[in-house]
């Protein structure tokens, strides 16, 4: 950056730190008449409880009610003087606020000794962080009012202050050199490592390994008191990461997740600021994917084996020209967030031996939810059009049946679905066999199901199946049985003129 950018930077961070100070200034006053016996049974509540000090003396930060989550974090924290913690919490869920300025400050109130050292992504990045919590002692009427004039040596502008009641606010860059984190015989006490996991960094998996060693040999080596926390504060929104990197270095280390919301359900995790309906628009304007990986830590994984550059996409022939369609569910039970997802994978082949993903249900849902779905499927087909639909045994199938029973009387609708026998092959070995498929250009996805969620989330569950992999796999296994299925008939066959508007008599009907 040229020095006249930078100076026109920094001209730019003094005004909006002018106008922070207005914001603090404003923020709450005090009642001058009060008796200190008032003034005390406040501070000590404030003390006590986390969520009591940000709504006493943060209020401009607390737009919404404290969330569960962050006063048990706090509190969590506060019992631990020498925790090494990941808190992992969504994009818009007041991570940093919490860990760059309630929660130093809280304990600093509570008179424990505050060193606290912010490290960012870049020096610059740091010290804007470390602006916030010098604003609260410049500027914040209750808590001079409580805790005393805060008079400074030092400035945020430079990366480190000192205030007159002994807190120290120390920025720092990543990777930067921790040569002068001391003030005299003090040394950090509190260190927070901030959104420091930007989409470049996450890239470069020999960086992030440096970053791992400079966290454990450099930062960590800084504290040496009584003291010792380390946060670090950033959401998992990528496949590989520094804070995954050391938290399976440190299995002793603690995780603190919070997921935005219920895939399921969509209750959000901090209902005082969202609805589920907010999370219901943004997966809708977003993308399910893009969603999952910032507010729910499940990042988009990149294919090795099923790569993006097999998957064709096209205008399928009209369905009573097919040969034929198979709609195979993979039944899953329980409808929770952590549960198997109810797949239902519609294909069907044609002619030239392409075989066709016409559509998809795929979601963590209830069985009835996957039958609902079938069945309005069902009776929109054209009148020339069957679909075999076909579901996998299970060993709850009495329950499975009468779910199916039950739907289908209420919509009104007979569908008529088979029971498929459990392979016995191993799955992975099963899925793997569709590569060939895929590398032979046979694997089409209809042009109608690009960017619809259930769409998406099989293309990634497809794209994590590897070597030991461990997430779901209910659209692929899916695809395998019906595709396993067309690939035998057309075979048999040799591509006879199908016979439409007649059904196979299933093993159930209803």
């Amino acid at each position: 950056m040229s020095k006249r950018k930078d100076s026109k930077w920094a001209q730019r961070l003094i005004e909006q730190y002018k106008r922070r100070l207005e914001v603090v200034r404003q923020s709450g006053t005090f009642n001058p008449r009060e008796s200190k016996a008032e003034q005390q049974a406040r501070i000590d509540q404030a003390k006590a409880d986390p969520r009591v000090f940000a709504e006493t003396y943060l209020s401009h930060y607390c737009s919404s009610p404290s969330a569960e989550f962050q006063v048990r974090f706090a509190k969590r924290v506060s019992r631990d003087q020498v925790i090494k913690t990941v808190a992992r919490w969504p994009r818009g869920h007041a991570k940093s606020v919490w860990c760059n300025v309630i929660l130093p400050l809280w304990l600093w109130a509570r008179g424990e000794p505050m060193y606290l050292v912010i490290v960012g992504a870049s020096f610059d990045k740091a010290k804007v962080l470390l602006s916030d919590a010098q604003a609260e002692f410049e500027a914040n009427p209750r808590l001079l009012h409580d805790f005393g004039d805060q008079k400074m040596q030092g400035s945020w502008e430079d990366g480190r202050f000192i205030t007159k009641g002994g807190f120290i606010g120390q920025g720092l860059g990543i990777g930067q050199s921790v040569r002068g984190l001391r003030h005299r015989s003090q040394r950090p006490t509190l260190v927070v490592v901030d959104d420091c996991e930007t989409k470049e960094l996450v890239k470069n998996e020999k960086r992030q390994w440096e970053m791992v060693r400079w966290v454990e040999q450099d930062l960590l080596g800084t504290m040496d008191g009584p003291f010792r926390r380390l946060l670090i504060a950033n959401n998992g929104f990528a496949p590989e990461m520094i804070q995954r990197k050391l938290l399976k270095k440190h299995p002793k280390w603690h995780l603190d997740e919070v997921k935005a919301y219920d895939k399921v359900t969509y209750e959000p995790v901090w209902p005082q600021k969202y609805t589920a309906d907010y999370w219901r628009e943004l997966e809708s304007e977003n993308g399910k994917l893009a969603v999952h990986a910032e507010y729910l830590h499940e990042p988009h994984v990149e294919g090795t084996i099923f790569t993006d550059d097999l998957f064709n996409v096209g205008r399928p022939p009209a369905m009573n020209h097919l040969v034929r369609i198979i709609a195979h569910w993979d039944v899953a039970y329980a409808g929770t967030s952590s549960a198997d997802y109810n797949a239902v994978r519609v294909w069907g082949v044609d002619k030239e031996r392409r075989f066709w993903l016409l559509a998809t249900y795929c979601k963590q849902s209830k069985m009835a939810d996957a039958v609902r779905w079938m069945v309005d499927y069902d009776r929109h087909l054209p009148e020339t059009v069957v679909v075999h639909w076909q579901y996998e045994s299970q060993f709850w199938n009495a329950e499975l049946e009468r779910t199916i029973q039950e739907v289908c009387t209420a919509e009104g609708h007979e569908l008529r679905i088979s029971q498929a026998e459990l392979s016995k092959a191993n799955k992975y070995d099963r899925i793997l066999s569709l590569h060939p498929f895929y590398q032979n250009g046979r694997i089409w996805f209809s042009d109608k199901l690009t960017g619809q969620a259930d769409h998406e989330v099989g293309l990634a569950q497809l794209k994590g199946i590897e070597p030991g992999y461990s997430g779901h796999d209910d659209a692929p296994d899916a695809d395998e049985r019906a595709i396993s299925l067309l690939s035998r008939e057309v075979r048999a066959s040799q591509f006879a003129a199908p016979v439409f508007g007649q059904r196979q008599a299933p093993k159930r009907s209803w």
